[in-house]
């Protein structure tokens, strides 16, 4: 939310989230720019979304850059618990699910191992970027959610992105739903996410949001995760 995202884009994403009738609402971060009095309007459109499992965030570099104490105070006033190195278990009956939230790689302070103590069960990781991978490496997990990248924001027809935010793993994972052979085929989603930075302009990269259903063990077995 800011003065380079049009107020109309935060609507519909909220109408297309709410729409998706979700269990449980996962927010990868970076909800401001610049300044963290954008929150409040952001704060009473997620008010609006039921997600009867929780509703969950981390905060992104923007936030972080910006007054994260207020940020986080206003999405607690709007039903949503700021995860820090710290995790979560799902309530009865998916309580075997673990929901942990590692800090930023880029201004923050991740703790991989914070952010997963505790968590005995399935373990899904809320992350901003793609980075946050490094921390995670000697760690088992089973599925990871992040953003940051825009896929690029402005992208070659095709989607490959022309400029990217620092750090190798960001081009590596700059959108999309990738299997990691270095973390045991544990399974990353990558958000393009709705805003801009910067400048207002989105090219070959548009805004999204993803419903995903994550099925049983089992089950996933015969048929994969979806992710629309």
């Amino acid at each position: 939310a800011g003065p380079v995202t049009h107020p109309e884009l935060l609507n519909e994403a909220s109408r297309a989230i709410a729409g998706g009738k979700p269990d449980l609402l996962l927010l990868g971060g970076d909800f401001i720019s610049p300044f963290a009095q954008y929150v409040d309007g952001l704060a009473g459109r997620l008010s609006q979304i039921e997600a009867p499992l929780g509703k969950f965030a981390v905060l992104g570099n923007h936030d972080l850059y910006a007054d994260d104490e207020y940020i986080v105070e206003r999405l607690a006033k709007a039903g949503v618990r700021t995860l820090v190195n710290e995790s979560v278990r799902l309530p009865a009956p998916y309580d075997d699910i673990f929901i942990c939230g590692l800090d930023d790689s880029t201004v923050g302070s991740p703790d991989a191992a914070a952010a997963l103590r505790g968590a005995d069960g399935v373990r899904i990781v809320l992350m901003h970027s793609p980075e946050g991978l490094l921390s995670l490496r000697p760690h088992r997990f089973d599925l990871a959610f992040c953003g940051h990248t825009h896929g690029g924001q402005v992208a070659w027809p095709g989607g490959v992105p022309i400029m990217m935010p620092g750090g190798p793993l960001n081009r590596a994972y700059a959108h999309g739903t990738h299997k990691l052979r270095d973390h045991a085929n544990a399974t990353l989603i990558v958000s393009r996410g709705i805003g801009c930075s910067s400048l207002p302009v989105r090219l070959f990269a548009p805004p999204e949001v993803h419903v995903c259903t994550v099925l049983p063990a089992a089950a996933a077995s015969e048929s994969p995760m979806a992710a629309d």
